[in-house]
């Protein structure tokens, strides 16, 4: 057989892989089809080399879009305990944002999320903390860069905050009031009250603080009540959802991942947003398929899957620390936690031993890498044949991977509730 005809033969098994990943994206809610036909046309022009390459290109930009947070109000409000919640962080941990009842944030610091260092939430100093007007403040901090503003007060929403919110309003960027320490609240209200009631309580102070807000000059507010030691309880998911909605859809990936699992919904949701890569990795394993090295594919493609589950480990946080963490902030014993994993990835590490161990047991994806191994040798088809059993092959593994931890998110997160962990 000819080169010209090997290429050709080549190249008709990449597109035909191109187009079975468009017939996905089309599917899927979290990606464009545009991206997949900029790979199909990378493959038609320059081949399968190029194409992979245009493929790791789009996997690394999804991996690396920036969501800065700008996170204000007065001192003492709770900003950093709130920064360090969202991402995951201990008060204590040494990367954590410091926290105090004066202020201790004096100038615009970045804390960048431990998992997904493209999300960065900023604690800005209160603006009631300068000397400069919410105008001149907006200037200071450089607001240019932020994505959105939070604005956080423990009591009730004063003047500074106000000024802040309309001038962010002017300059068109989003801003969201949180209404921090809300546990402290309900248990001050529940000692003063002869029949407390937690749900009427919550809604008097939400709509005192939406009232207050509106005759200050603010136009619908959106009002979020949050305990950050707590944030599944209250509105810190409904936070997330009106943030997701209002993100343009190429950021919201971004939020996703680095949100913390307060609810089994964003469990859901993780898994969504993490199989939106999956058809660039089968991608790109089908184009480097394509080169005739014996034992290249399997080797690249057993670190893309160690690399994949480690950030679905991360993501889930199903990892040795996470679970440690988990264990100490909902006062059960980390072993319990593990015991209703079923999955044998979740809190182990990663390695290509621990994944080949696995594919062996699995009989469909043994024999797909197996199979794609053996048909190189195959004259004129073996090639093409195996870049088809490769993509197989990661997709399926992928998503068989993905399925098993997203499994035992939502276990772990249920028994650490004391829920029913049954999925």
């Amino acid at each position: 057989m000819s080169h010209l005809t090997l290429f050709w033969k080549i190249r008709h098994a990449a597109l035909y892989v191109c187009t079975v990943s468009s017939k996905i994206t089309m599917d899927d809610p979290f990606d464009s089809y545009p991206e997949i036909e900029e790979i199909k046309e990378e493959l038609l022009n320059n081949g399968p080399a190029a194409a992979a390459e245009k493929a790791q290109e789009h996997l690394k930009k999804l991996n690396n879009i920036p969501l800065n947070i700008g996170i204000t109000g007065e001192s003492g409000s709770g900003k950093s305990t709130f920064v360090n919640a969202f991402r995951g962080i201990d008060n204590r941990d040494e990367r954590a944002a410091p926290t105090g009842s004066v202020e201790t944030t004096l100038e615009v610091i970045p804390y960048h999320h431990p998992n997904y260092p493209n999300v960065t939430l900023w604690d800005l100093p209160g603006i009631g903390t300068t000397n400069f007007p919410a105008y001149k403040y907006l200037e200071h901090v450089e607001f240019e860069k932020f994505d959105f503003f939070i604005i956080i007060s423990d009591t009730r929403f004063r003047e500074n905050d106000v000024k802040l919110a309309q001038e962010i309003q002017k300059m068109r960027k989003k801003f969201y009031f949180v209404r921090s320490k809300i546990d402290h609240n309900l248990r001050d209200e529940e000692r003063s009250q002869r029949e407390f009631n937690a749900e009427r309580t919550l809604a008097q102070i939400r709509e005192n603080c939406i009232q207050g807000l509106q005759k200050q000059g603010v136009d619908a507010p959106q009002v979020f009540l949050v305990s950050s030691f707590d944030l599944h309880l209250y509105d810190f998911h409904l936070l997330e959802e009106t943030l997701e909605r209002e993100l343009p859809a190429h950021k919201r990936n971004a939020l996703l991942l680095a949100m913390p699992n307060v609810n089994l919904e964003i469990i859901n949701k993780k898994k969504e947003a993490l199989q939106a890569k999956i058809k660039y990795l089968a991608c790109m394993s089908a184009l480097i398929a394509s080169a005739p090295v014996p034992g290249l594919s399997v080797a690249i493609d057993l670190t893309c899957l160690v690399n994949a589950v480690i950030e679905y480990q991360v993501t889930f946080g199903l990892d040795s620390g996470s679970l440690q963490k988990l264990a100490l902030s909902a006062r059960v014993p980390v072993d319990d936690l593990k015991a209703v994993m079923k999955s044998p990835l979740a809190g182990k590490e990663i390695t290509k031993e621990l994944i080949i161990k696995l594919l062996s047991l699995s009989v469909s994806g043994a024999a797909l890498m197996a199979a794609e191994e053996g048909s190189r040798f195959i004259p004129i088809f073996g090639i093409p044949a195996a870049m088809a059993l490769s993509f197989a092959s990661t997709y399926n593994s992928l998503n068989t991977f993905l399925n098993m931890l997203a499994d035992d998110a939502q276990r772990v997160f249920k028994k650490a509730l004391g829920l029913n962990t049954s999925v």
